[in-house]
């Protein structure tokens, strides 16, 4: 029983009168059931009769009064289970939606506009000053008659989230507001969405840290490889786990209070772990099937790729909520909690390389660092630089792209033209790449090598073989734009699925002929470049300097007696021997065959040129007598002029042949002295220790030098024997 008194008053006025369901109107509303993907005209007619009817029924529901819609909700089943058929089958943001006419369209919006209003209604406990309900009596009202649970809140946030997230956020706050047990709910519903994750590994043949805990049965089926997976069990697992990501992150979106809840069930690690284990595996399972189904694996690619971007934002959701925000709005006194959950967090998932990649491409690390270091001067400094450092590592041998970057993982061309993807679905997954194309790319997308030579031939001819008809430019331009897959060229063509850029193209194109920009003659260079011997820059080649065949073998004594190089210079040397001392001089002619000029001459009349230069007689007069070259010389001349130059050098060593020892001894001691005199020895004092012959009396220089020699003797030499011995003898080493 509620404890204030108001609110006991307000319980009464409910069930004694104001809410009784005797003031239900009967009406029984039909189940909603969705539009048919075949486009049958029955079916269609079908369908717009029962969903005018749903509609009809929701706006006479929202022109009740206060008192009436509330009995009206809280006893007819038939509204909830009309209400709770909507939440199920109604078609999410990511479902591929087929071409309606346009009234079908039409009555859809309609209908979910009604179904919103009805829930919004649903959800406010006070609509004007005259009709409310108090908070805690509202509350109770929903949670005993399960007008709202965790799956409806679900369902709603997924389907009403977009385009109406702030009036969304009000009313579900309002909902855990007024009845907090739908926290203890939430709480009791998180391990049955992380078994979801369990239960999607293990459906790909893997077992994470949370199915290793559960013992496996022997009779229990597991594929042993996710490549064995059914292309339509594939396409369930994937549409499973689209809808859990999507789901899940449309709720914290809309009510991220939640996310408290979310994390005292360890979510951060669960879901990282969870991506780290499955997302690549599924990544691979369709680039290796891209030759099945085109435009399916396209679809199941950007399916995939836009739940991994989902799981990355929740666990952005999550740090921002449980960690950031709080920290920009506390003090400086009681953020340490906060920077410890997000040191925390961010330990426990340090090892999930891919995840933290794609994280931080997203959000990037080092930014919620910098915000952290800025907060509090008592971050520790350790446990952020290595949290760095990790995701510095998982970022080696992967190209760093940053968020914002457009691109999509799976160009059109590969997946079949634009028509292979849903009109929906190309507009609400565009651009979810996390990272290059090339490096993640789905069915039919990885990067394959220009393919030339031969093997272009080889795949232009298969084409041809079965299309005749096209031409070898038109094929090579549709194998270029389809990876060169000849299997997906040919299926295009036939079902005529081809790009819009294809089609644009003459199907009888030849193919272009490229012409050789640099011809292998022109660019060639080989060790003849620009020689007497180069046949590409010359015309013609004196062949008399080739060599044909092995050549002799070259001695020394055949260099020596060639005399082809001598015989060919005698000639020419033999002109320097002609000497015309006088010259016969013509009339009008100088010396120098030109007529004479008395202007020229008069140049250097004034110059004393060579005037000052003292000559002898004998250069005047004579000239030096004409050499020739020994080498030109007849063989009687050199013969001669060789023993004249042996008599000279005779002639010349003859005086020093033998020099006297004196002097020889003399220049030796001046060359020792003068040594000893750079090294700072002073000369020998030998004639002043002798001093003067015996009785003739010394002088004062004898004597201080036989002093100082003998105190000086023991230095050198064996003069201190004597010392050494007793020495010796007082030690006891010499018997006495």
């Amino acid at each position: 029983d509620p404890t204030h008194p108001k609110d006991a008053l307000q319980l009464l006025l409910f069930c004694f009168g104001y809410v009784h369901p005797k003031k239900k109107t009967e009406r029984s509303f039909v189940l909603y059931k969705p539009p048919p993907k075949a486009k049958d005209l029955a079916l269609l007619e079908e369908f717009l009769e029962r969903a005018t009817f749903v509609a009809d029924d929701l706006d006479w529901l929202l022109a009740l009064p206060h008192d009436r819609f509330w009995c009206q909700v809280i006893f007819d089943e038939t509204l909830q289970k009309c209400l709770d058929s909507y939440l199920r089958h109604a078609s999410r943001k990511f479902d591929t939606v087929a071409d309606f006419p346009p009234q079908v369209n039409d009555l859809q919006k309609r209908l979910h506009r009604s179904v919103f209003l009805t829930f919004l209604r649903m959800s406010t406990h006070k609509e004007s000053k005259d009709h409310f309900i108090t908070p805690s009596v509202f509350g109770e009202i929903l949670y005993n008659n399960f007008l709202f649970d965790i799956p409806k809140i679900l369902d709603l946030c997924v389907l009403f989230g977009k385009g109406n997230n702030v009036l969304l956020s009000k009313m579900i706050e309002n909902i855990f507001t007024q009845q907090p047990s739908y926290f203890s709910d939430l709480d009791e519903t998180l391990p049955t969405v992380l078994q979801v994750f369990s239960n999607i590994a293990h459906m790909c043949g893997l077992r994470g840290d949370s199915a290793s805990a559960t013992p496996q049965k022997l009779e229990e089926r597991v594929s042993t490889s996710p490549e064995d997976i059914p292309l339509q069990e594939l396409k369930d697992i994937v549409l499973y786990l689209c809808d859990t990501c999507i789901t899940l992150w449309a709720f914290l979106d809309v009510f991220p209070l939640a996310c408290q809840t979310f994390q005292k069930h360890d979510f951060c690690y669960r879901l990282a772990a969870f991506y780290e284990l499955v997302i690549p595996e599924l990544e691979s399972v369709i680039k290796k099937r891209r030759h099945e189904d085109s435009s399916l694996l396209s679809d199941l690619w950007r399916r995939l790729s836009h739940s991994r971007k989902k799981m990355v934002e929740m666990f952005h959701i999550i740090i921002s909520q449980l960690c950031l925000q709080p920290i920009l709005e506390s003090s400086c006194d009681n953020i340490h909690p906060y920077i410890e959950d997000f040191l925390q967090i961010f330990t426990s998932v340090l090892q999930e390389k891919r995840f933290l990649r794609d994280y931080d491409e997203l959000f990037p690390v080092a930014e919620d660092v910098s915000l952290l270091q800025q907060a509090s001067s008592a971050l520790d400094e350790t446990r952020s630089t290595y949290i760095l450092e990790a995701v510095e590592s998982a970022w080696e041998g992967a190209e760093r792209r940053r968020k914002g970057a457009p691109g999509s993982p799976l160009p059109e061309a590969a997946a079949g033209g634009s028509a292979a993807v849903p009109p929906s679905s190309a507009e609400d997954l565009e651009g979810l790449s996390l990272r290059d194309p090339c490096e993640h790319a789905g069915a039919a997308a990885a990067p394959v090598a220009k393919v030339s030579g031969v093997e272009l031939d080889s795949l232009i001819s298969q084409v041809k073989d079965l299309l005749p008809d096209l031409g070898e430019g038109f094929i090579l331009a549709c194998l270029e734009e389809y990876d060169y897959s000849v299997e997906q060229v040919i299926n295009n063509l036939l079902e005529d699925k081809l790009v819009a850029s294809l089609g644009k193209l003459d199907r009888a194109m030849p193919r272009p002929v490229k012409t050789d920009p640099t011809p292998l003659v022109t660019s060639r260079y080989n060790v003849f470049q620009n020689d007497e011997f180069d046949v590409f820059s010359k015309d013609s080649v004196d062949l008399s300097r080739v060599q044909k065949g092995k050549s002799e073998r070259v001695t020394t004594k055949s260099l020596l007696n060639d005399k082809r190089v001598v015989t060919e210079q005698r000639e020419r040397y033999s002109q320097y021997s002609v000497i015309v001392e006088e010259l016969p001089e013509q009339s009008g002619v100088g010396p120098f065959g030109r007529d004479y000029d008395d202007e020229y001459d008069d140049t250097y009349d004034g110059n004393q040129v060579g005037a000052n230069d003292v000559d002898s007689d004998d250069e005047l007069i004579s000239r030096r007598p004409f050499t020739i070259p020994q080498v030109l010389r007849p063989k009687e001349q050199q013969e001669e002029d060789e023993e004249e130059e042996e008599e000279d050098e005779k002639e010349a060593a003859k005086d020093h042949f033998v020099q006297d020892p004196a002097v020889l001894r003399e220049r030796a001691e001046a060359r020792r002295m003068a040594f000893l005199a750079r090294k700072g020895h002073k000369p020998d004092n030998s004639a002043t220790v002798v001093g003067s012959a015996k009785g003739h009396g010394q002088n004062r220089e004898t004597v201080q030098e036989r002093r100082k020699k003998e105190a000086n003797k023991g230095a050198r030499a064996n003069h201190n024997r004597r010392t050494m011995a007793d020495k010796k003898r007082s030690k006891g080493m010499i018997p006495s």
